[in-house]
């Protein structure tokens, strides 16, 4: 069901207008805005990094092996799902992903930037809807089998609030899949040019969805076997005082090829049924109780 933001009514239809009160979104740049007013706002992210995502996501070896490991945890935890949402989905990179492995679900993707949105219409706009829309109110109710936010939590000061409206907008049964770098011993900065505002710990973000009335159904690390290569480039950068983390996610094609081959191991690892104990990201499938 839809969510009136300005009410709270829930109402079904194709029609934003809220039968209760008359509110509707903004739908100036053809796509419904939710909170134009945080639209082009820089607090938890640069948009002028969207033009850089999109040059390299799909040569990246962490960005593809992040999309093989979203791709089978939604086929395998929440198989056959007919609506899935992506929080923050920035250039539509793992849309793509999430439409093909679930062709005939109705996929949407959201963002708070309309820069984002920009890419990710050109990236995928054929196969998903897209809606510019702040994670901490989102105007669904209980609509979704499946809702994903990869590498977008850690942006959020209140991701509580997030987390509480994500179990919210999903269905009884539904899965949480999510993506969030970890340790803060790993602070670097790096993450102060990605403007996060943490790096979770398990206990933290699983303390955090269960008080946000989740089940944890599934917790590993991710890019685990490549920690110790982090952790020395992370070491050097700061003795270079080198924030930029751009050659860690493209490096030259061989190596990028072979921490591709190292990922898909690791991936393997995942899918037998380890839980990987450390690593630089933390992924977790959480489930809203009920059916």
């Amino acid at each position: 069901m839809r969510r009136c933001l300005a009410c709270s009514t829930a109402f079904d239809g194709e029609d934003w207008s809220c039968p209760a009160c008359g509110w509707t979104p903004d739908d100036s740049q053809g796509l419904p805005q939710f909170a134009p007013a945080l639209a082009h706002e820089h607090e938890g992210y640069d948009p002028a990094g969207y033009a850089t995502l999109a040059g390299l996501e799909a040569d990246s070896f962490w960005f593809q092996a992040r999309n093989r490991l979203i791709a089978w945890a939604l086929r395998r935890y929440r198989p056959g799902a007919g609506r899935i949402l992506e929080i923050g989905c920035g250039t539509g990179y793992v849309l793509q992903a999430i439409a093909a492995a679930a062709p005939g679900a109705e996929t949407w993707g959201s963002e708070v930037h309309v820069a984002g949105l920009a890419f990710a219409r050109q990236r995928a706009a054929d196969r998903v809807r897209l809606a510019q829309f702040d994670a901490r109110a989102i105007p669904f109710d209980a609509h979704f089998d499946a809702v994903g936010a990869f590498d977008v939590l850690e942006h959020i000061r209140e991701d509580t609030q997030a987390m509480a409206e994500v179990h919210r907008t999903l269905r009884p049964g539904g899965v949480f899949l999510i993506n969030v770098p970890q340790h803060m011993w790993l602070w670097s900065a790096a993450d102060e040019q990605a403007r996060h505002v943490r790096r979770y710990s398990r206990g933290e973000l699983c303390g955090k969805l269960e008080t946000a009335g989740f089940e944890i159904v599934r917790v590993t690390s991710f890019v685990a076997l490549l920690l110790p290569a982090m952790l020395a480039v992370r070491a050097l950068r700061r003795w270079r005082r080198d924030g930029d983390i751009s050659g860690e996610l493209t490096p030259p094609g061989p190596l990028n090829g072979a921490l591709a081959a190292v990922l898909r191991l690791e991936l393997l690892l995942i899918k037998a049924g380890l839980s990987l104990p450390a690593g630089g990201s933390l992924f977790v499938v959480a489930r809203k109780p009920g059916t």
